[in-house]
């Protein structure tokens, strides 16, 4: 079997930064690899995700059922693997991924209030994905602790990649669900034994070396 190494977080946290920057150490201690993106977006598999982040079932995330979000992506993710990664992931490949199963259980849980109701998603997600649909289940989680007023502040500052509210999907665009996915996440890193990477120090967000280097340190103890 082989060793599946996935970052995530909320909304601005830095996970395609963090991803690229792992990338790019791999390679220079050659390291090899193969990454994936969830959604996949280059991918057919995606079709749903994408009707669903552009607000073609509900103008909110919380206007869409979280069991029935996370059967959209849990397809993604299961024609993805079984296309493009199983084999190498059982040949003992190194698989690198930007969000995972692990996204929805952000996402997804963060729609529910109810301790109980949320264990009760969490444990019906686990065994969708990892015991129906046999997706491999992550060596290692790094959880990109980005408190919401900062992953904020961040979105304000980002350049040319959004014109408008339009523009952004369904869960970008509404703070209530990035504060109450930010909530989830942080109970559900402790409940999986996820790293959790901390972004901020003193008050000031840490530098991408030094996040990088915390993310590195644990991979390379493993590989």
């Amino acid at each position: 079997m082989g060793k599946l190494f996935v970052i995530d977080g909320t909304d601005a946290s830095g996970k395609q930064t963090q991803f690229e920057k792992l990338q790019e150490r791999l390679k220079k201690e050659n390291i090899s690899y193969k990454v994936v993106s969830f959604p996949n977006y280059d991918s057919p598999s995606s079709s749903l995700v994408k009707m669903y982040l552009s607000g073609e079932f509900g103008e909110h995330a919380k206007d869409v059922n979280p069991y029935v979000a996370s059967t959209f992506y849990a397809v993604d993710r299961y024609a993805t693997y079984k296309k493009d990664l199983e084999d190498y992931y059982n040949n003992g490949g190194i698989i690198l991924a930007d969000r995972y199963t692990t996204a929805n259980m952000v996402h997804q849980a963060g729609k529910i209030e109810n301790n109980e109701e949320r264990d009760k998603f969490l444990d019906w997600l686990w065994d969708f994905e990892f015991n129906l649909y046999k997706l491999p289940i992550p060596t290692k989680v790094f959880f990109l602790n980005m408190p919401p007023e900062y992953a904020f502040k961040l979105m304000e500052n980002r350049k040319n990649k959004f014109t408008n509210d339009a523009q952004k999907d369904i869960h970008e665009r509404d703070k209530n669900h990035i504060i109450d996915s930010y909530n989830a996440a942080c109970e559900v890193a402790d409940k999986y034994n996820w790293s959790k990477i901390e972004c901020v120090k003193n008050n000031k967000i840490r530098t991408i070396e030094e996040i990088h280097e915390d993310i590195y340190n644990q991979i390379k103890n493993i590989i």
